[in-house]
């Protein structure tokens, strides 16, 4: 069975990139993919780019009342989608025409078995039993501000957390998987929560998945290209890799992994909607905002 897909893409003042990424992203060869555009609030002309895809059959743009950040938007993508994955794009992604089709066979494929060479019993598995994927990654490109390519395919950075030790003469150090261009299935959502309300925030989810027990497939091919620009999270003081912020980010989640080594207790992350205002909505009718109602002001 082939999983319908939503493309959740959180922008914030990305006005001169949201019309390439949304491009890609409607452009995908998967049949049952879906696009949901998270403005977080922009004041740039984020929004009059989006009001060009308006009428499109695939695309929903949900603008925020007030600017949450990078992962309670996200958060917000999980709970409007009614597909059965979500992945995740950057608004300075391109994925590559295949790449969620890849993905979605992944995670679709259910004769995926526990070989017995392996010691499924500590992820809480059987040897020689079913499994289901949780989550599908890929490898990427990376396109530098100085127009410099770098070819991204750490596969042993999804561990660095957890074994640094494994780590050495890999060239740079840090989570240089692409986390946030995974597919992951909805019931990932179900049992660990959404993302933390941090700048670290694919690190923190990534991690949760390991220690649940989550199964991750890497595809061992370059499927997106990611563009990073002077004021990318990753490039801006505020928030790079050497920024006070990103730091204090980097020991909590460093912390929750050595709970999780003590007590081998994985704690859920609840998607948290109390204080979220939609004000619009260009396709109501394509998402769900039943969890939205209630908890907060929902205007469309």
């Amino acid at each position: 069975m082939l999983p319908s897909v939503t493309i959740v893409i959180p922008t914030y003042n990305r006005g001169h990139s949201i019309g390439q990424a949304v491009e890609a992203a409607l452009a995908q060869s998967h049949p049952a993919v879906r696009v949901l555009v998270i403005d977080d609030a922009s004041t740039d002309d984020t929004p009059r780019v989006l009001a060009r895809y308006a009428d499109h059959p695939k695309f929903t743009s949900v603008r925020l009342g007030r600017n949450v950040g990078t992962a309670r938007a996200k958060n917000v993508g999980i709970a409007l989608s009614r597909s059965d994955a979500v992945t995740f794009h950057d608004s300075d992604d391109l994925p590559h025409r295949d790449k969620v089709a890849r993905q979605a066979r992944v995670i679709g494929n259910e004769n995926v078995g526990a070989h017995p060479c392996l010691n499924w019993r500590l992820a809480g598995r059987e040897p020689e039993s079913t499994i289901q994927i949780g989550a599908a990654l890929c490898h990427h490109e990376l396109i530098l501000p100085d127009g410099g390519r770098v070819e991204i395919r750490r596969t042993l950075s999804l561990v660095d957390d957890f074994f640094p030790n494994l780590q050495m003469a890999a060239g740079v150090p840090g989570d240089w998987t692409h986390v946030n261009s995974g597919l992951f299935h909805r019931s990932v959502f179900d049992r660990l929560g959404g993302f933390s309300d941090c700048v670290e925030e694919d690190r923190e989810f990534r991690n949760r998945l390991i220690m649940a027990g989550e199964v991750i497939w890497v595809i061992p091919e370059i499927l997106l290209t990611k563009i990073e620009t002077p004021d990318s999270l990753t490039q801006t003081s505020a928030t790079d890799y050497d920024s006070p912020r990103r730091a204090a980010d980097r020991l909590r989640v460093w912390r929750s992994v050595e709970r999780w080594f003590a007590t081998r207790e994985v704690e859920p992350v609840p998607i948290d909607l109390a204080d979220i205002r939609v004000v619009a909505c260009s396709n109501p009718a394509a998402v769900d905002l039943t969890l939205l109602r209630g908890a907060v002001e929902v205007a469309v």
